[in-house]
């Protein structure tokens, strides 16, 4: 899924075989335009980026389902991992989703409780991510904290074919070739 956002944007791969709820429930959002117009509202330094629930006002955009918990399914919270966001019951994940920003294997399940479910990571636009993490927050709306200061909009979410991430991968090879060889005729 490429996210286009107004710091860059970012490509998701799904992992649909380990979390197929979840994944299903995540591409019917994003099949509805659910995503499109909604905000990164939620930001902590060295820790995650959430999204996807909210508008730029700060207003709960639509209501969506709630999807099974699937967090026993091997996936870890690490770093560049999507996962749903809940709330502490183990079964609310709606339409919000978080981004991790580092290792946080915390919240991953245990023995005595339920996880939060990890479905897919970032193949493509990381920087993206680190960019939106950089962001300062503060207070707004209905959120006494960590909310950016500068809205970070999603313009919009769509599924990619297998072709267009070839052609993106194709680029961002292309891209970084470029790139050494120029660094390399620098030097």
């Amino acid at each position: 899924v490429l996210f286009e956002t107004t710091q860059g944007d970012f490509i998701v791969a799904l992992e649909a075989s380990r979390a197929p709820l979840t994944v299903r429930h995540f591409l019917q959002l994003v099949e509805a335009d659910h995503y499109d117009a909604t905000v990164f509202h939620r930001v902590i330094k060295n820790f995650v980026v959430q999204g996807g629930s909210h508008t730029s006002e700060l207003d709960t955009k639509g209501e969506a389902p709630a999807v099974v918990n699937e967090s026993g399914n091997g996936l870890s919270n690490q770093r560049g991992t999507i996962a749903m966001a809940r709330t502490d019951d183990p079964h609310s994940a709606t339409a919000s989703f978080y981004i991790n920003l580092k290792d946080n294997s915390g919240l991953d399940p245990r023995s005595e409780r339920w996880g939060y479910t990890v479905f897919g990571n970032v193949i493509e636009g990381m920087e993206t991510i680190d960019k939106i993490a950089a962001s300062p927050t503060g207070p707004a709306g209905p959120f006494a904290e960590n909310v950016p200061s500068l809205p970070v909009l999603i313009r919009s979410a769509r599924y990619l074919s297998e072709q267009e991430i070839s052609d993106s991968a194709m680029a961002a090879r292309e891209a970084a070739e470029a790139e050494l060889k120029a660094l390399e005729e620098s030097q």
